[in-house]
């Protein structure tokens, strides 16, 4: 008996495993595995009797987490602006839970928009990914698009990708661009920023002189809105899923630089 059928004698032969899950056939996963292309929690996995716990291991291959747990929902809504990103509100202000009822699982939002901005919103009923996408070191770029009071200048973008000086410290914007011309005394602007701070695109955007009139985040992560309309939801794709998890589990998948075969 190997090794790690020692450690995992209750497990599944990892061939098994990612042919069941339609990665490939028993015999090209092995040849995946000899090529260094699969790892099983962040190792590289090269020995054929390995077993592993489909619901446990994190199992990636070619760098890409595969989607193992099969109760899990992952689900994009496209939440509307006067409703609150919570199952229940206390002031008795539209929630999300409506939307739980109709997708029919016991899911969860991962972050929170606030009831005046509207666009992409993440649930799930996978506790794992909600709890290290939830987590404050774990840096999620969220792109926003923002109609705002007046006339934005270049100087004004170098401020937000400098630094400004909110009430809870210094907030920076990853990138930031006007978007078309000026219209009606207002500007619009898109920005990409990781920042998990409440309100902080308003109130970054307040702080250089431009009260956001309307507020959207159209992408979150790999994920992006699309043309999802306002109240809409949809269940993530199956590479949707894929790149989500990838993302969610980036410290424990193993790439392997492509056309580096060799045994370091």
């Amino acid at each position: 008996m190997t090794q790690s059928e020692q450690e995992h004698p209750d497990g599944e032969r990892l061939q098994k495993v990612l042919a069941r899950a339609g990665v490939a056939s028993r015999r090209r996963v092995e040849q995946l595995m000899q090529m260094g292309r699969v790892s099983v929690n962040g190792k590289v996995a090269t020995e054929m009797g390995m077993r592993v716990h489909a619901l446990r291991d994190i199992i990636s291959v070619n760098g890409s987490v595969v989607d193992l747990k099969v109760d899990a929902r992952y689900v994009m809504l496209h939440k509307p602006v006067g409703t609150v990103s919570s199952l229940s509100d206390e002031q008795g202000r539209p929630d999300i839970s409506a939307y739980v009822e109709d997708i029919g699982d016991r899911v969860f939002n991962v972050g929170r928009l606030d009831i005046d901005t509207s666009g992409l919103l993440l649930l799930t009923n996978d506790g794992e990914v909600t709890h290290r996408l939830a987590h404050p070191s774990f840096e999620i770029d969220k792109v926003y698009t923002a109609t705002v009071s007046g006339v934005v200048t270049p100087s004004e973008i170098a401020l937000l990708l400098a630094g400004v000086e909110l009430e809870d410290g210094i907030a920076r914007a990853d990138k930031a661009k006007i978007m078309g011309e000026p219209r009606r005394g207002m500007s619009i602007v898109e920005l990409v920023l990781h920042s998990g701070k409440n309100r902080v695109v308003r109130r970054m955007l307040k702080a250089i002189g431009h009260p956001v009139k309307d507020l959207h985040r159209r992408q979150f992560g790999p994920l992006h809105l699309g043309g999802l309309k306002p109240g809409a939801w949809r269940d993530l794709t199956r590479v949707e899923v894929t790149n989500l998890l990838t993302m969610a589990y980036r410290d424990q998948v193993f790439i392997k630089e492509q056309g580096d075969d060799r045994d370091d």
